[in-house]
């Protein structure tokens, strides 16, 4: 009977990720290369410009192609996540609820679109952890190579010294020590700029990456098995990432994918503590339990589709560039309305244009001008629509 009720589970789980993963394989097909992934894929000597040329080189240059390294860093955080739970829940349903939840959580899923290092943090920090529950041994490699993959490990390894503290361990008190001061020193620490608060920015994010109540559920989480002394090594690395990005962020504006995917691994910690409390209580004291689930539910699946679909909100959005995914649409359909009227080559004064044009092999010349402000004297007028909205119109002329 349990073996046939975890069995079920891992079908839903498995299912459930493979319907979601091909999702967004067709979501990614409707975006646009931005500036900066523009930039990492041209330009940059990072992983991601290697990941990127790399899976180009086979599958063609176009946006799924593109994209198809994070998807795939996705596809393996999940099972990473799924198969790290596997005792460390008493039903298999709890298991399963936080693995959903991770998969869903509309952070992790925007990771999984966009040419940036959260969800190869992610994915190495769950194989890490893997490994650590597999043998109770850090690994020394691993956190060598990590040390060469991202600056954003400078927060794990901070991690690891607290909780070496917390454990007596003096050997990885050390190492992760020389490991974070290496970090620093190859990748330094920005505190340039006007000192300016921005907690509330930090907050709002978080609250995004997570869905509002349930982020808010998160953090009480945290702090309430951090004053049961129910630390466990998963909690160091999300509390330490969470602290410390508050920290900075009184100070200055902080890149939350540096802080994020060491934060979002602690779900199952959150939903563990949730399905204890409602499980000590009579059913006729969990009506708060249920709403605040319904809520969470509601909230987090309200996210999700916004995330996944969100063209149409154009519909209700006075100004087109006010959409939080502007600057990744556009690109790929003017690039198309180009090349029907044999337009491969064009100038303009905005380099990032360019830049983002020419991974659609709309190259650099002299023939034609290209401005996404209006001419006073233009031979061609692209207006780009979603949804019957004009977001955005591209005008050209001769030179």
């Amino acid at each position: 009977m349990i073996i046939q009720s975890k069995n079920q589970y891992n079908k839903i789980i498995y299912l459930s990720l493979i319907v979601t993963t091909i999702v967004l394989i067709f979501v990614s097909n409707t975006l646009s290369i931005s500036y900066k992934e523009a930039l990492n894929f041209f330009h940059n000597s990072s992983l991601l410009s290697i990941l990127t040329n790399i899976s180009t080189t086979i599958f063609g240059q176009n946006d799924i192609a593109l994209r198809l390294p994070f998807l795939c860093f996705y596809f393996f955080s999940v099972i990473l996540l799924y198969v790290n739970t596997k005792n460390f829940f008493k039903y298999q349903l709890d298991r399963a609820v936080s693995t959903i939840i991770f998969m869903f959580l509309p952070g992790v899923l925007s990771a999984s679109l966009l040419v940036n290092s959260a969800i190869v943090v992610t994915f190495c920090t769950l194989l890490y952890i893997y490994y650590y529950q597999k043998t109770n041994k850090h690994n020394y490699f691993f956190l060598f190579v990590f040390l060469f993959v991202d600056n954003s490990f400078a927060i794990l390894f901070l991690a690891i010294f607290f909780y070496s503290m917390s454990k007596k361990d003096n050997l990885m008190i050390y190492i992760s020590l020389i490991l974070f001061g290496l970090s620093m020193g190859i990748y330094g620490f920005d505190s340039s700029g006007k000192p300016k608060g921005f907690f509330a920015d930090t907050f709002a994010i978080y609250a995004s990456i997570f869905s509002p109540f349930l982020f808010l559920y998160f953090f009480y989480s945290m702090y309430r098995l951090g004053v049961k002394n129910q630390r466990s090594f998963i909690w160091y690395i999300s509390v330490t990432a969470l602290i410390f990005s508050f920290i900075f962020s009184f100070r200055q504006q902080i890149y939350i994918e540096d802080y994020a995917p060491f934060v979002v691994i602690a779900i199952p910690l959150m939903v563990r503590l949730f399905f204890h409390s409602y499980r000590v209580r009579l059913s006729e004291f969990r009506k708060i339990h249920n709403f605040f689930a319904f809520l969470v539910l509601i909230t987090l699946s309200l996210n999700i589709v916004i995330t996944i679909f969100n063209k149409p909100l154009y519909l209700i959005l006075e100004n087109p560039k006010k959409h939080f995914v502007y600057k990744y649409h556009v690109v790929k359909e003017l690039s198309k309305e180009l090349k029907k009227q044999h337009i491969n080559f064009i100038t303009s004064s905005d380099d990032k244009l360019l830049l983002r044009l020419k991974f659609y092999k709309i190259y650099k010349g002299k023939k034609y001008y290209i401005s996404l402000n209006k001419l006073n004297d233009y031979n061609y007028s692209f207006p780009i629509e979603y949804y019957g909205v004009t977001v955005a119109t591209a005008y050209v002329k001769k030179i």
